[in-house]
């Protein structure tokens, strides 16, 4: 909506109509960024809403000057973020440290499990119980794909430099797990616009634990799933996992 909503439209929105889906968004992500159209907004909100807001507002009004790089954080990440961080820290850690007891005709550890790594923190990422605002956040009007595609990109920042790294001294090179890597979440976001981000990512962890780490652990060598001759077909799952998830962007805005 990049003009101002109308009076009708305001006056519906105030009165609590059943509006269309898509204009109920577009006058919510309007008025969380236009001064005007909420002034007027509150020129026709019945008296007991005025006064529930005013209310709420008050309760709400912070003690102090507020802090810009923390709004900025919060829009990328949930604020469990940073113990998330030293989670996947220790995470690649334990892996490296397993490479380094284990026989040398085992894969790496960190080989095996680099391609999942980055489910699991868009799972910490979507999570109730990681996430003290999660209810209040999800119900606000942006919270769709967007919020989705900022947090997975939060996620991979952070954790892609420390596989890169954790790679490097073990030896696993990016060659082969970093498609996988992409091509795994990709599909995960895809599933999540269908069963939810977090249910997908919990899926896609346990599917990969059971169908590539435990025979890889159990036989040895590389899966032929992290071999060089797997980047066509990953290279097609990050693709039509990009794909999905842009045709049905509209899914994650009910999730």
């Amino acid at each position: 909506m990049s003009e101002h909503a109308s009076a009708e439209l305001i006056a519906r929105y105030a009165a609590g109509d059943d509006l269309p889906p898509d204009r109920l968004w577009a006058v919510e992500a309007h008025l969380e960024t236009c001064e005007l159209c909420r002034l007027r907004l509150a020129d026709v909100a019945p008296p007991q809403v005025t006064a529930l807001t005013s209310a709420v507002w008050a309760g709400l009004a912070p003690t102090g000057a507020p802090v810009r790089g923390h709004r900025r954080f919060a829009r990328w990440a949930v604020p469990s973020f940073l113990p998330w961080l030293s989670m996947t820290a220790f995470v690649v850690f334990a892996a490296l440290l397993v490479d380094e007891l284990a026989p040398a005709a085992v894969t790496s550890t960190v080989l095996l499990i680099a391609p999942i790594v980055p489910v699991l923190g868009v799972a910490a990422a979507w999570s109730r119980a990681m996430d003290p605002a999660y209810e209040l956040v999800v119900s606000t009007a942006r919270a769709g794909l967007e919020l989705v595609l900022r947090r997975t990109f939060a996620v991979l920042v952070v954790v892609l430099p420390a596989l890169l790294l954790g790679g490097w001294l073990a030896g696993a090179s990016p060659a082969y797990w970093l498609l996988p890597c992409l091509g795994v979440t990709s599909v995960t976001l895809a599933l999540g616009g269908v069963i939810g981000v977090r249910r997908a990512a919990i899926a896609a962890t346990a599917t990969w634990a059971v169908l590539v780490v435990g025979p890889a652990v159990v036989l040895g060598g590389v899966p032929g799933v992290l071999a060089p001759g797997a980047a066509p077909l990953w290279a097609a799952a990050l693709v039509g996992g990009a794909a999905a998830v842009f045709f049905r962007s509209a899914a994650y805005a009910r999730l």
